[in-house]
């Protein structure tokens, strides 16, 4: 596995991480401890050393997962967990996600003493706010985790889901490492600005959903229906209408993996990793199969004129639908 650098503090990982959030919530069946234990420790071995979570992710749920499955080899990962939501006194949307925010320096205290204690550390390697508080100024947030790694608790910071401005006031106070964002084939409003924004400041970026929530792996076609039980089924670009349309761009990716001989997983991820030398996507899987195969996608390389084509072609392809329900859009900062 290749390795890349996150931020000017050049927090070394690989080239493509793993999103562990698939293995507790929003995409069932999950599967038992033993079994995702099984599969985080085969990501080591394979080479990867970035794992993404979450104390939301259950909630609590998949930090605990991760610290039973690291322990014993924590030197040889790099954890990314997050803070942000008000778990103390949570309540859940129909999709099982908290509904409320809270990133007050006493949350953030509370949240990482939490999170050590699960994950089975006495650090966080990236600590992330997972979104943006409105009620409170990004600068005391920023403060706050500034005294965090001072003491030894956090070793790099970010954001997920923030806006320019927000990178720009948190990265003054405390140099961030990296921004988490949605970023992909299916969805690039990174290009809008906030990849310019990253490479001046030296932050790096870790893309999530970089499959498109597998829009991109060739599992779907236009007639396919989600359970009532799978996130995507409240997601507004998975709704049958516009589904029938958005599979455009996925077929389009399923027959560039065929003229380059790969899979389309892998065509949409090699394509992140060739936009710049800083960006890490983590793919979720719960299945050793698609860590493979996921993990190829290193190997996969453009030429200027394919990447232009692509491009040209991404352009070509509009795309029906928001990424998340209403409500949930408008936890995002962006």
């Amino acid at each position: 596995m290749e390795k890349r650098y996150l931020g000017k503090d050049r927090l070394e990982v690989s080239a493509i991480g793993l999103g562990c959030m698939g293995f507790t919530q929003s995409y069932p069946p999950f599967p038992t401890e033993e079994e995702s234990i099984y599969v985080l420790r085969q990501a080591v071995d394979m080479g990867v050393t970035l794992f993404d979570t979450a104390e939301v992710y259950g909630p609590f749920k998949n930090e605990e997962l991760l610290g039973k499955a690291f322990a014993g080899i924590r030197d040889k990962v790099v954890i990314a967990t997050k803070f942000g939501y008000d778990l103390e006194h949570y309540v859940l949307d129909a999709s099982n996600r908290p509904v409320s925010l809270s990133s007050r320096p006493e949350s953030i205290r509370h949240a990482i003493e939490g999170s050590l204690k699960r994950l089975q550390t006495d650090y966080i390697d990236l600590y992330y706010q997972h979104r943006v508080d409105p009620e409170v100024p990004i600068e005391d947030v920023a403060g706050t985790v500034k005294d965090l790694i001072k003491e030894g608790k956090v070793r790099c910071w970010g954001l997920s889901e923030a806006s320019i401005q927000t990178v720009r006031r948190a990265h003054s106070v405390c140099p961030l490492t990296a921004l988490q964002s949605e970023y992909s084939m299916w969805y690039r409003k990174a290009e809008e600005g906030m990849l310019d924004t990253l490479e001046e400041l030296g932050i790096g970026f870790v893309p999530f959903s970089p499959l498109g929530k597998a829009a991109l792996t060739g599992r779907f076609n236009k007639n396919t229906k989600f359970d009532k039980s799978d996130f995507r089924s409240t997601i507004p670009r998975f709704s049958p209408e516009n589904l029938e349309k958005n599979i455009k761009l996925a077929e389009y990716v399923e027959a560039l993996a065929r003229s380059k001989e790969t899979t389309p997983a892998r065509i949409a991820l090699a394509w992140l990793l060739a936009q710049k030398p800083w960006i890490v996507p983590i793919p979720g899987t719960k299945k050793v199969e698609r860590l493979r195969e996921n993990n190829g996608a290193v190997n996969v390389h453009f030429t200027a004129e394919e990447l232009a084509d692509i491009r040209k072609h991404l352009d070509s392809i509009e795309i029906i639908g928001d990424r998340y329900p209403e409500e949930q859009e408008k936890m995002t900062g962006l």
